[in-house]
């Protein structure tokens, strides 16, 4: 009879236990943001198309409402040399691998925290060497037998304990790590992104200072040659000082132009080689050129409902929201009960080779009920701290969305005036190169002296230099668009695979 009490408080046990089971949990429950009211992206209606030019890059540009963004959007330039520097950056940039590994231990520790659901189980064995006082004997006249009192202790025993999640204590922790390895997925999305991004203005950037660089150059050597030209004609009488002087002016502010651009050429081309998980003195595998890119004349126009889907900062701030979320919970349930099942079962024998014999086994079973009665303000405190931290991520989530729109609406804005940019200039420097042409011919026909070819000249170097930095920032733009809206990664299995929401 004696053994079916323990038996009978088992199932007790239990049964408490499957009750405590089916509590809920504490807290707000997370709810997915609906999409934003808007419509369009900026007030100002946008043109069908962009405006166009004669040029490298100044072809006109189509906006393709509702269309899909492929994951490989850099390919669209039509460049070899482009495509295969983001290759090589996707599998060598240590940032990117880092988030990688961010990534990772995410999700090592939300899978870590999901043991709470289940049984602590251990295993122990002891063993111990004792010697008593042969003072302890029951009587004076006790026979003292020396081997009463020097003995050894063996003892294996399995403990289990387990914490039923009452008030959902393990739950909110679970959902609010594995929020949080949602975040750190859409973090490397956002990285992969950038780099591709960062890349392809890196490689623009790259071709316009090298071209500005030779053109700058060749201005110099324009300039030089008027200032020797006007200093004979000083000399001679043919000219006044202050000609001579305007123009060793304007030969000195063009050489100390200079240095800063070929600074800018050799800072871009260290950071080519770093994007791409390089040190800057190994050598590039080719120079990029600007006439070698294809702009890309149908440019995507996500609508404004599927921006927030398709942004991994707005996705990221969501997953911190939901993680904030779930921390109320968490505080809210460690202010509450708190319960404990443990049992224990084992064996206890002075020799080894008894410890599984009849009459040596031992065993236990306890709840533990602890509640929190005075912690002075900590865990009253804990709880109005993470209330104030969801107002602060509900903010920040608005706050980035928000942002998101702004660089959306900026780039488009930026695509429509600075295709207008390109017109102009490519205008201006069609103009140029008439007038050039003009001034050679009277030069050779004896109708202009040398010094306004040389004008001329100058004139056309410093609208090529214009043109160029148009044509650069049509392809700068045009990447600054796929980056806006989202970049693609949802057709890349390697990212589209780290979207885990709930």
């Amino acid at each position: 009879m004696a053994m079916r009490h323990p038996v009978l408080y088992v199932r007790t046990c239990a049964c408490v236990a499957a009750v405590l089971l089916a509590g809920c949990a504490v807290g707000p429950d997370f709810h997915k943001p609906a999409a934003p009211d808007a419509k369009a992206y900026d007030a100002s209606a946008l043109p069908a198309q962009t405006a166009s030019a004669p040029v490298t890059a100044g072809e006109a540009q189509h906006f393709d409402s509702g269309a899909d963004i492929p994951g490989d959007w850099w390919t669209l330039f039509q460049s070899s040399p482009l495509d295969a520097l983001i290759e090589r950056a996707l599998k060598n940039n240590p940032d990117l691998a880092a988030a990688r590994a961010a990534l990772t231990a995410a999700h090592e520790n939300t899978l870590a925290q999901r043991g709470a659901y289940y049984p602590n189980v251990s295993a122990e064995f002891s063993t111990s060497r004792t010697k008593q006082s042969t003072l302890l004997a029951p009587a004076p006249n006790f026979p003292v037998v020396p081997q009463e009192f020097l003995f050894s202790l063996f003892t294996p025993q399995v403990s289990i304990s387990y914490v039923p999640d009452v008030f959902g204590l393990n739950r909110r922790t679970v959902e609010s790590f594995a929020a949080q390895a949602q975040a750190a997925g859409f973090q490397l999305i956002a990285a992969h992104i950038a780099l591709a991004a960062n890349l392809v203005n890196a490689a623009v950037g790259e071709a316009a200072l090298r071209e500005q660089v030779e053109a700058t150059e060749e201005l110099v050597r324009i300039e030089t040659q008027s200032v020797e030209i006007l200093r004979y004609q000083f000399d001679k009488g043919y000219a006044s000082r202050l000609d001579l002087a305007a123009q060793e002016s304007q030969l000195a502010q063009t050489q100390a132009g200079l240095p800063p651009l070929r600074k800018q050429l050799e800072q871009q081309r260290h950071l080519i080689a770093v994007l791409a998980g390089e040190f800057p003195a190994q050598s590039h595998d080719a120079d990029f050129d600007l006439a070698s890119l294809k702009l890309p004349q149908d440019l995507p126009l996500s609508l404004p409902s599927r921006l927030v889907e398709q942004r991994p900062d707005v996705r990221m701030a969501q997953a911190n929201w939901h993680a904030a979320s779930a921390q109320v919970g968490v505080a809210i349930a460690s202010r509450l009960p708190q319960i404990t099942l443990s049992a224990n079962a084992g064996s206890t024998a002075l020799a080894i080779g008894d410890v599984f014999k009849a009459g040596t086994g031992f065993w236990s079973v306890g709840l533990d009920l602890a509640a929190p009665i005075f912690a002075g303000g900590k865990l009253l405190h804990a709880e109005r701290a993470a209330k104030a931290q969801l107002v602060q991520a509900a903010a920040q989530y608005r706050s980035t969305v928000l942002t998101a729109f702004q660089n959306v609406a900026d780039t488009l804005t930026a695509l429509d005036e600075d295709a207008h940019a390109l017109q102009a200039a490519a205008a201006a420097a069609e103009a140029a190169k008439v007038t050039l042409d003009l001034a050679q011919r009277q030069t050779q026909s004896g109708y202009a002296n040398e010094l306004s070819l040389l004008n001329a000249q100058q004139a056309w170097q410093q609208a090529r230099i214009a043109l160029i930095q148009a044509q650069a920032n049509r392809y700068a733009d045009t990447a600054a668009l796929y980056l806006a809206l989202g970049g693609g990664w949802w057709h890349d299995p390697n990212l589209s695979g780290n979207d885990h929401e709930k």
